[in-house]
């Protein structure tokens, strides 16, 4: 049997096979249809759908694959992008330097989440499949085959597994390889293919693991437990936060799923508004699409809601922030820390309602990890642990990949730097301090 792909514009094939749970709630076909359905994702928006379907072909059959589609082994979804927004992994300098030589940059290809800078995997697998050298070169062949069509410049994999990082890497040829038939063809002065390789950036975020290293790594019974694990100092800094809340007459409610009422996600919205209102831009998402995730995946939500308790017998919202969360009973089950909004400011609040709430839930839960998004070493200071984020991308103008190869081999190093002098400033006491490995860093997750 041969895998072959196909280029689709619709979302039929979800139909044709069984397919494998996906390992976080925003790779589920939910969440996709809400930014479709809502026009998060699409045209108007900027981030124009196509999906690559890889399917298996008898020997035999030949170019004839059309019935074939209707088993699916993956499907790999790419952007067409024209812009950067909502991405979290920034290449302007790169699309500077093709300006610079007068060479355009857009469109470009994008495999992401949209608006979502979560790890996760970036292929549907059918139930039963596992992802193989021959998968990812099917699908990086129907990806150079988009760019093709469009003129796109590259293409990039944002916030992918480490899996999927080693390999892309290694299923294609390296930048060496590049280098090497470029020569031959300023020797040979022949025109040739060049296959392009896939090249890997790093980066950081802070995620926090419900580990007490002192009980054989056993999840922590409550939130003093973990507090228990911190420096003295640290532990003094967080309480003292926790209490100019209290002291501000703010009462802070968690509810889940199908509790969380429509005048709830009302008030969220407005909240989350302003968090883009203040710096003068528009929000990415709409109430619509909050209220299609109620709908559709309401076992994956936790809304934070801070109220104004000022006067008992009329509280306002004054302040939300929303969580998606694993199935508790999965491997390495998580809390995704999303989106937040106040209506004004409020001394520590937002520490409380986007980490403090946020840690006190998956200790409940039993989660394993704490995400709470991209950025913010404040974040470190209060248990979150540095981890090694990856994306891959592929340049599709040979002149361009000796420099953006070696950039992304210097910024790799210079994270590596970043990621061990962040471990370095972890608040944890000497005997709950976990063991700096960052080869190891991002196998556990």
């Amino acid at each position: 049997m041969n895998l072959e792909y196909a280029l689709l514009n619709d979302t039929d094939w979800q139909n044709n096979a069984k397919w494998q749970t996906p390992d976080t709630p925003f790779m589920s076909f939910a969440f996709w249809q809400a930014l479709t359905d809502t026009g998060a994702i699409g045209e108007q928006a900027g981030w124009l759908p196509i999906f690559i379907v890889v399917h298996r072909v008898a020997n035999d059959m030949g170019d004839l694959a059309t019935e074939s589609i209707s088993h699916p082994v993956a499907v790999l979804p790419v952007f067409i992008k024209g812009h950067h927004r909502g991405e979290f992994v920034f290449d302007y300098a790169w699309a500077e330097a093709y300006a610079r030589y007068g060479v355009d940059y857009y469109p470009r290809l994008v495999t992401s989440v949209p608006y979502t800078p979560i790890t996760g995997q970036r292929l549907w697998l059918a139930e039963g499949e596992t992802l193989t050298d021959d998968i990812i070169k099917t699908a990086i062949a129907g990806v150079d085959d988009i760019a093709r069509q469009v003129g796109a410049s590259s293409w990039h994999g944002l916030f992918v597994t480490p899996n999927l990082a080693n390999v892309a890497t290694t299923a294609m040829p390296s930048d060496t390889d590049v280098e090497l038939a470029l020569m031959a063809q300023e020797i040979d002065a022949e025109p040739a293919i060049i296959e392009m390789p896939i090249l890997e950036r790093q980066g950081c975020q802070f995620l926090w693991q419900n580990k007490d290293l002192l009980k054989d790594e056993q999840p922590f019974v409550d939130f003093e437990g973990f507090l228990a694990t911190l420096k003295a100092k640290k532990r003094k800094t967080i309480r003292a936060e926790r209490r100019k809340v209290a002291t501000q007459d703010i009462r802070c409610v968690r509810k889940c799923g199908d509790d969380i009422t429509d005048s709830d996600w009302k008030a969220f919205y407005h909240c989350y508004v302003m968090t883009y209102a203040v710096r003068g831009q528009q929000p990415y998402l709409t109430l619509d699409f909050f209220m299609a995730l109620a709908q559709s995946m309401p076992e994956h939500l936790m809304l934070a809601l801070a109220y104004d308790s000022a006067d008992g017998n009329n509280e306002d919202i004054i302040a939300c922030s929303l969580f998606l969360y694993d199935n508790p009973d999965s491997d390495n089950a998580t809390l995704y820390g999303r989106y937040w909004g106040a209506l004004a400011d409020y001394d520590s609040l937002h520490f409380e309602l986007c980490y403090y709430q946020g840690l006190e839930f998956a200790i409940e839960q039993g989660l394993m990890y704490f995400d709470p998004g991209t950025q913010g070493e404040h974040k470190l200071i209060r248990g979150f642990i540095p981890t090694k984020t990856h994306s891959i991308h592929r340049i599709y103008d040979p002149r361009f990949v000796p420099a953006i190869s070696n950039f992304c081999i210097e910024d790799r190093q210079r994270m590596a730097q970043y990621r061990q002098q962040a471990f370095a400033a972890l608040p944890f006491n000497e005997d709950n301090m976990p063991t700096f490995n960052d080869a190891q860093i991002d196998s556990d997750v």
